[in-house]
């Protein structure tokens, strides 16, 4: 067999068993990342119907919608605290003081303007801020959000009962008990509790995304594509490029987890490296670039984790970046990049002083893509030597683009050296050069990440 069929076949029995493995939606829900607002970040606590007719009103008018963030997620805190559940039906009772058309009818205000609504619930007796959880009653809360019209389920991991409590738990952050040879995190108690609200919500008329916010926990990276359209695979995000507060981590230990998880993600099933905090907090311009861009490159869910009212244009440029949600969104190729020219392993996240790797390739319809990450405190030139970039071929000329400015670089052979700023991250498209800027055709068609080996 000639090595260029085999090597089809071998891709196409890949991407057979991936999907075969998938949570897999007929209507295509959760097939390419979710992309939308999530209240968490900017309002915790503090929210209202309000909130949310004023989101799903700047998603239109500032073009956000267009681009595909059309998931507007209700987090934490939407119940009532201390009625909780309904005695007669146990579903959960709204907070109808904070939602006074309940939320079936936000929801028919999103449907209305052409988006979808999300709500937050939690894998055991409470959520996070201490309000009605799940556990044990996912067939009722299953149907109830489905009733209500509900498109997106962020599912969370806090208040777990003893008995809940895996044999052997696995936390990504270290500390975690050696489990026997051969132990299989797909049947522990985390997983069961996932998959509990998994069947509960596909026995329902209505497809709703499911996002798992199990935070790496029993290696869900593992069983999380046949139970979720996404899964957490590390401690919550705050607005810090570097650093950890309690259970929250900065942008470069998430970073640096995604670089080690680079080839868990693809079609129907995905990473998902938390909420964007593109303009929050302390990060810079620069480091809100980074964020965004690879989270795209990742193929992270891009979920807007940031206040719209008086946003500023500098910071809306990076949320509506695009060719870097093109990528994300890519319908052709599923897997996000992986990392390339870094020598060793690349260290544990918890190592609050290493650098995760600076150069990362993935591919598209369109071509190869090339994310170079500037880590250190200081501006510098970063050289790609095209020899080194998996799937590339050696000895042609290419045409850099500049997925930023949408503007081409130039035509290289060799490699190319660019200037990146202090903790941005430069983004280029790789396409093989014909002739003079502007004719191109892709490199490599046949390469993926997963599939480097065979080139």
């Amino acid at each position: 067999m000639a090595a260029s069929i085999k090597a089809k076949l071998q891709v196409a029995l890949l991407a057979m068993a991936m999907s075969a493995e998938a949570l897999v939606s007929p209507d295509g829900t959760g097939r390419v990342p979710a992309m939308g607002w999530n209240s968490w970040n900017e309002y915790a606590c503090d929210i209202n119907e309000t909130v949310f007719l004023e989101v799903s009103d700047l998603l239109v008018e500032l073009g956000l919608k267009d681009l595909g963030y059309t998931y507007v997620n209700i987090d934490d805190c939407w119940s009532n605290k201390e009625l909780r559940r309904d005695n007669t039906t146990q579903r959960i009772i709204p907070d109808y003081v904070k939602f006074p058309n309940g939320i079936d009818g936000l929801a028919k205000e999103m449907h209305a303007k052409g988006l979808k609504l999300g709500i937050y619930s939690d894998a055991g007796t409470s959520t996070c801020g201490g309000y009605a959880g799940s556990l044990g009653y996912e067939d009722i809360d299953a149907a109830a959000w489905s009733e209500w019209g509900i498109d997106y389920l962020k599912y969370d991991n806090c208040n777990v009962p003893e008995e809940w409590v895996d044999e052997y738990p696995y936390y990504p952050e270290g500390g975690y008990p050696t489990p026997p040879l051969g132990y299989d995190y797909g049947a522990s108690k985390t997983a069961q509790r996932y998959g509990a609200m998994r069947d509960a919500l596909l026995a329902q008329n209505r497809t709703i995304q499911y996002s798992l916010c199990a935070w790496g926990h029993a290696h869900v990276e593992q069983w999380g594509n046949g139970t979720g359209h996404s899964w957490r695979m590390w401690g919550d995000i705050y607005p810090s490029w570097a650093g950890q507060d309690g259970y929250s981590w900065g942008l470069m230990p998430i970073v640096n987890q995604a670089a080690r998880h680079w080839n868990d993600t693809g079609f129907w099933g995905r990473n998902d490296w938390d909420m964007l905090e593109v303009g929050n907090g302390n990060l810079t311009l620069e480091e809100s670039r980074s964020h965004f861009a690879l989270w795209a490159a990742f193929k992270s869910p891009l979920i807007v984790g940031t206040r719209l009212a008086g946003i500023s244009e500098e910071v809306l440029s990076i949320l509506r970046a695009r060719e870097l949600i093109d990528f994300n969104q890519d319908a052709r190729h599923g897997e996000g990049v992986m990392p390339f020219a870094y020598e060793g392993e690349v260290p544990p996240s918890t190592n609050q002083t290493a650098h995760p790797p600076s150069h990362y390739v993935g591919t598209s319809a369109k071509g190869m893509h090339v994310f170079l990450l500037n880590s250190h405190d200081e501006d510098r030139d970063v050289e790609v030597r095209f020899g080194d970039v998996p799937g590339l071929l050696r000895g042609r000329a290419y045409l850099v683009h500049d997925m930023w400015t949408g503007e081409d670089v130039g035509v290289f052979s060799g490699g190319v050296t660019v200037r990146v700023k202090r903790h941005d991250t430069a983004a280029l498209r790789i396409n093989l050069a014909k002739g003079c800027a502007g004719t191109q055709t892709h490199p490599n068609p046949q390469w993926t990440p997963s599939t480097s080996h065979l080139f």
